[in-house]
C-alpha cells in the first residue's frame, strides 16, 4: 500500500476540512498536482479535493463546522473552503457528459472511477485519503514512477474533449517526463492528427499554458516534439526553436525564465499570437531586438540593467550558436554599476531644447566608447 507522508497532510486546517467533509460519512480525497507532487517529492502548491458530497452539500458541511465556504465554480460542482486562511478546492466526483474541445458539460458522480476516467493523464487521476492512502483508479502510480506521461483511455478522445490538452501534455512531459524514454507514440499520433481544433482555443489559455511549459527545467525536448507534430507552427506561425536548446546550456545555473526562452523562438511575430502583457511585450521585443544588434554587453547592462542584459547576452549566444564570453559577468559588473557623470544642468543655459539632447548623447555615446572611464570634467571639455 503507498503511502503520503507531507507536512500539509498532518496541518490543523487540512484536518479541520477533511473532517468537516466526512462528519456525515461523505468521501473526501486529495487529487491531482498535490498527490503527484507528493509521491514525486516536488512542492506542492494547491490542494485540491474530491468528494461524493454534493456542492450543496459541501457548503452546508463547511457552515457547520465554522469554515468559509466560497462558490468559485459551482455550476461546475467547485466549492473553495478556506481555514486559517488556506484555501481548499473541493469538486464533486464528474462524469462527462458532452464535450465540444473546449468546455465540458458534466454530471456529477459518486462513483471515484468515473471521476478517474474524465482526467486528462493517469498520473492526474491518483488520489489519497486524508490518511495519506493512495487510491489509483487508473493505475497511474505506474506510470508516474516511470516518469511516462499518458492519456487516459483513448488519447483522441480526451483531446477532443480539450484541445488545449495537446499543449498541456508537452508541458507535463517537459516537466515530470522521463526525456530519455522519449514521447507516448500514441499521444503524439493523436495529437498530430488534431492539430484544427487548436484554433479553438484561446490565447489567454495558450499563453498561459505555454509559459507554463517554457519555465520546466528543459522545456527542450518538448518544444521540439511541438514542432515535430505540427504544434508549434500551428499554435505560433514562425517561431523556431533551433536556438532553444543551445539557450537552456548556456543557462546553467540560472532560473528558468519563460520570456527569456519565448524570445529564442521568435520576438515581435510571437505577440500577435499570444496574450501577453505590455511589460511582457516589451521585455520580449527588447531581448530579440537587442540579441540581434551590436550593442555591447557593458552598454547593455548600464541601459536596462545587469539581469536583462545577461538575458540579452546569454540570448545572442544561442542564436549565433556561440560560446559565451569568459569576460561576460566582468562586462555586465561594469556596466550595471556605471553612472553617467554628466547632466542636462550640466550644459545649460549653453545648451537648451534638441541641441541640449544631441549634446547628452554626444557625450554618453564617448562615455561608453572610453569603458565608461572618462570623467565629468574631461567629458565638458570636449565641448569647448
Amino acid at each position: 500500500m503507498t503511502r503520503i507522508d507531507q507536512p500539509w497532510l498532518e496541518d490543523p486546517a487540512t484536518r479541520q476540512v477533511c473532517a468537516a467533509l466526512t462528519i456525515d460519512g461523505a468521501a473526501a480525497y486529495f487529487v491531482g498536482g498535490c498527490v503527484r507532487n507528493a509521491l514525486l517529492g516536488a512542492p506542492v502548491s494547491d490542494l485540491d479535493i474530491a468528494t461524493d458530497a454534493t456542492p450543496e452539500t459541501v457548503i452546508a458541511l463547511a457552515k457547520r463546522a465554522g469554515i468559509k465556504a466560497i462558490p468559485t465554480g459551482i455550476e461546475h460542482g467547485t466549492v473553495t473552503l478556506v481555514q486559517s486562511g488556506i484555501p481548499f478546492e473541493i469538486t464533486t466526483f464528474r462524469k462527462d457528459v458532452a464535450t465540444d474541445g473546449r468546455r465540458a458539460v458534466v454530471a456529477f458522480s459518486t462513483d471515484i472511477a468515473e471521476d478517474a476516467q474524465r482526467r486528462d493523464f493517469t498520473m492526474n487521476a491518483l488520489y489519497a485519503a486524508p490518511d495519506g492512502t493512495v487510491v489509483d483508479p487508473l493505475n497511474g502510480l505506474k506510470d508516474l514512477n516511470a516518469r511516462k506521461v499518458r492519456f487516459i483511455g483513448d488519447a483522441t478522445a480526451r483531446i477532443r474533449e480539450d484541445y488545449l490538452r495537446s499543449l498541456r501534455y508537452f508541458r507535463f512531459h517537459a516537466w515530470y517526463g522521463d526525456h530519455s524514454e522519449g514521447f507516448d507514440p500514441d499521444a503524439l499520433s493523436a495529437i498530430a492528427s488534431n492539430l484544427d481544433g487548436l484554433a479553438q482555443l484561446s490565447k489567454e489559455r495558450v499563453t498561459a499554458e505555454l509559459l507554463k511549459l517554457l519555465s520546466a527545467s528543459d522545456p527542450a525536448p518538448s518544444v521540439a516534439a511541438m514542432r515535430q507534430t505540427g504544434v508549434l507552427s500551428t499554435l505560433l506561425p514562425g517561431a523556431d526553436d533551433r536556438a532553444l536548446a543551445p539557450l537552456i546550456h548556456l543557462e546553467s545555473g540560472l532560473a528558468p525564465n519563460p520570456l527569456r526562452r519565448l524570445a529564442a523562438l521568435g520576438g515581435s511575430i510571437l505577440s500577435n499570437e499570444l496574450r501577453l502583457s505590455k511589460q511582457q511585450q516589451g521585455s520580449l521585443a527588447l531581448m530579440r531586438e537587442a540579441a540581434e544588434s551590436m550593442t555591447a554587453v557593458a552598454e547593455l547592462a548600464f541601459r536596462h540593467g545587469m539581469d536583462v542584459a545577461r538575458d540579452i547576452a546569454l540570448l545572442r549566444a544561442a542564436l549565433l550558436e556561440q560560446p559565451v564570453s569568459p569576460l561576460l559577468e566582468a562586462d555586465l559588473e561594469l556596466g550595471g554599476s556605471a553612472t553617467f557623470p554628466v547632466s542636462a544642468r550640466d550644459l545649460m543655459p549653453e545648451y537648451a531644447g534638441p541641441a541640449l539632447g544631441k549634446a547628452l548623447r554626444q557625450l554618453e555615446a564617448e562615455w561608453i566608447a572610453s569603458g565608461f572611464a572618462l570623467d565629468r570634467e574631461t567629458l565638458l571639455s570636449r565641448l569647448k
